[in-house]
């Protein structure tokens, strides 16, 4: 789980409250943001990009229910340094001008079960702590008629969050969100709340295509 990576230094706070999942993602990356180091820009501008991702979503509560599914990203290009440093900026206005901003935006598809899926808005990748490569990905899920119908709490969670590890031999794990409020905190801090109590697993990750780190 997302849990198992607070020791990270993106990642700087976790914490349930009020029944509810957020993850504190330092900056949408600062490391993205500010291209600190060679290792950042080679994972962002390289590694895995043209891929394709495949694995099981595990959910055990929220919008997916307690089930499991077919998972599937392709990765076609990342969304720029620039691009990020202007949704970071645009957020300060709030999640509904982020929705706007990333609407136009497409770095690649993600597929939960057996749908075309929908557009993947955000992509980026990075070193994580470990050796693995990080890929975050924020996009903008699909809203059922019926919660907007009905006023449904779960209509103000208007993206999808996932966060892969891949290793270097391309399999890996990772952690999905499949509906999540977006807000800033301290200044370049991205809150992420699970409108479930707990994300959803993702398993059996396995690279295909793209440039595989050596």
């Amino acid at each position: 789980m997302l849990g198992d990576r607070c020791g990270s230094a993106k990642v700087t706070n976790m914490r349930i409250q009020q029944m509810l999942k957020q993850v504190c993602v330092a900056g949408l990356l600062a490391a993205v943001l500010a291209g600190a180091s060679a290792g950042v820009a080679s994972a962002q501008d390289e590694i895995y990009e043209g891929s394709t991702i495949t694995g099981t979503v595990v959910a055990f509560s929220g919008r997916l229910g307690s089930r499991s599914s077919n998972f599937r990203l392709i990765i076609r290009n990342y969304t720029s340094r620039a691009d990020v440093e202007r949704l970071n900026e645009v957020l300060r206005s709030g999640q509904d001008k982020l929705l706007d901003a990333i609407s136009g935006m497409s770095a690649g598809q993600i597929q939960i079960g057996n749908g075309v899926g929908v557009p993947a808005n955000v992509i980026f990748a990075e070193p994580s702590a470990n050796g693995e490569t990080k890929i975050t990905v924020i996009y903008q899920r699909n809203v059922r008629f019926s919660e907007l119908r009905y006023g449904t709490r779960s209509a103000d969670y208007r993206f999808g969050y996932a966060e892969l590890f891949i290793r270097r031999n391309g399999a890996g794990q990772g952690t999905l969100i499949p509906a999540a409020k977006i807000r800033l905190r301290e200044g370049n801090t991205w809150e992420v709340e699970d409108f479930g109590i707990y994300p959803a697993r993702l398993l059996g990750l396995r690279v295909r295509g793209g440039r595989v780190p050596r």
